[in-house]
């Protein structure tokens, strides 16, 4: 995960508001461990507010941006190859869910 960023600077850059069940400005919480592309551990419990995302189809880099605090981005990447991330993204829904309101 890379980041923080302030609001826009990857958003700002033609991102598409949706990935899957991802839609942007909701909020999502890590429901199953994962590690993204720079390995960093997305643990249970985690929360963020999906901003967009967008997909380099040169090295099947898929990003996902995201914020923490409602006032910066930060950017996790994502390879959809089967020795990468390729089974977290073709089951993407196993990890990440729409935050229930408490």
């Amino acid at each position: 995960m890379i980041g923080p960023h302030p609001l826009g600077h990857w958003t700002g850059a033609g991102s598409k508001p949706a990935l899957q069940h991802l839609a942007a400005n909701r909020r999502y919480m890590v429901v199953s461990e994962f590690v993204d592309f720079d390995g960093y551990v997305h643990r249970q419990g985690e929360a963020w507010t999906f901003l967009g995302a967008s997909f380099l189809p040169y090295d099947d880099g898929q990003s996902l941006f995201v914020s923490l605090d409602g006032k910066s981005e930060w950017h996790i990447r994502l390879q959809w190859r089967p020795d990468a991330q390729g089974h977290i993204l073709d089951h993407f829904e196993r990890y990440v869910q729409l935050e229930e309101v408490r």
